[in-house]
């Protein structure tokens, strides 16, 4: 087709839609999910699918990722929310930032960042804690890009390479990859990435940029969370790092205990990432729930609550899962794998 091989025709076919992708988010401002599902049907159609599967494999991958990744994603963002409501990530932060003191409250904030962005998403995390690095910069006269860096350096690295969030997951699902030493392989590579980019980038780069915000700013975000009845230190730990412990405890079984073995049939169930993080969302309904005050009317409005967030995410994972299959469908995977055999590239 136009004087090209079938399989340069399908390379070109993705290039170009690929790039149409980009365009219609970044320049005509489309919604990720409508354009996600625009460049897999001009994929399909293109490539020279059968008309009637096209729609039908985008179907399929949609399904195929949400069927795990949907189900992680809303059980994380009620824990988040609970954890929120609760003063879970507050206590986190406070108990921190006590720790490191007022010249390394930076790297307080990093490892407050980290821990907390485990469970939460990016945006969570970020409005969670944002009135936090306020709050510290009043406190201790430092700089907030100091502080402010670290803050997003720790979320950044852990939403970007620790499970269950989406990208990490999305990228298990792809490879077939084992989930509890994916979250070991992302907490070694997250942690310096974290420490690199976010105390000492910050630390260099404050000394070059004014941190000064208006005092009408920090009037308004800077405002002084109550300390009331908040969780402790340990227990909030205890229960945000609960789907961690149990999906390691999963991957130990499976490396040391023979394939039969009864203790290691039940870890595969108790260590699964749906099962691991609704255990700790139950945990979570009496830690940061039932022992903060908050009655069962206020637990379940509250879940109700951090769903409605996360929808456009749901979708928008979803339509990558049905792009990710058109490639597929259309032969274009096919083609990339084989030119990959044929360069000789290690996996």
């Amino acid at each position: 087709m136009f004087g090209m091989t079938h399989e340069t025709f399908l390379l070109v076919d993705a290039l170009v839609t690929i790039v149409g992708l980009v365009l219609l988010i970044t320049t005509f401002k489309v919604h990720p999910f409508v354009a996600l599902t625009l460049a897999a049907g001009f994929l399909g159609l293109t490539s020279g699918m059968p008309v009637e599967k096209v729609m039908k494999s985008f179907q399929e991958g949609f399904g195929g990722v949400l069927g795990f990744v949907g189900i992680i994603l809303g059980l994380g963002t009620m824990l988040g929310k609970l954890m929120a409501d609760s003063g879970g990530a507050d206590q986190i932060a406070q108990t921190l930032i006590r720790t490191f003191g007022k010249q390394k409250v930076h790297w307080a904030m990093m490892f407050s960042a980290f821990l907390v962005g485990i469970p939460l998403f990016f945006e969570i995390g970020f409005v969670l804690l944002i009135p936090l690095v306020f709050i510290v910069a009043r406190r201790t006269g430092v700089s907030i890009v100091k502080i402010g860096i670290p803050l997003l350096a720790g979320l950044s690295a852990v939403h970007g390479l620790v499970p269950p969030h989406p990208g990490p997951l999305l990228a298990i699902g792809i490879f077939g990859a084992d989930i509890g030493k994916t979250i070991f392989y992302g907490l070694i590579v997250a942690l310096p990435t974290a420490i690199i980019a976010g105390p000492i980038y910050g630390n260099w780069i404050s000394k070059r940029i004014p941190g000064t915000p208006s005092q009408e700013l920090m009037d308004q975000i800077a405002k002084e969370s109550s300390t009331e009845n908040l969780p402790g230190f340990g227990i909030t730990l205890i229960t945000i790092l609960l789907p961690v412990f149990l999906m390691l405890l999963k991957t130990f079984a499976d490396v040391v205990l023979p394939e039969n073995n009864m203790f290691r049939i039940w870890m595969d169930l108790i260590g699964h990432p749906i099962t691991a993080l609704l255990a700790a969302l139950l945990l979570a309904f009496y830690t940061f729930g039932a022992a903060r005050g908050f009655d069962r009317t206020k637990i379940m409005k509250l879940l109700d609550q951090s769903l409605a967030p996360v929808a456009a995410i749901v979708l928008i994972v979803g339509a990558g899962g049905g792009f990710k299959q058109m490639l597929v469908a259309s032969g274009v995977g096919d083609v990339i794998g084989h030119m990959a055999v044929q360069a000789q590239i290690n996996p």
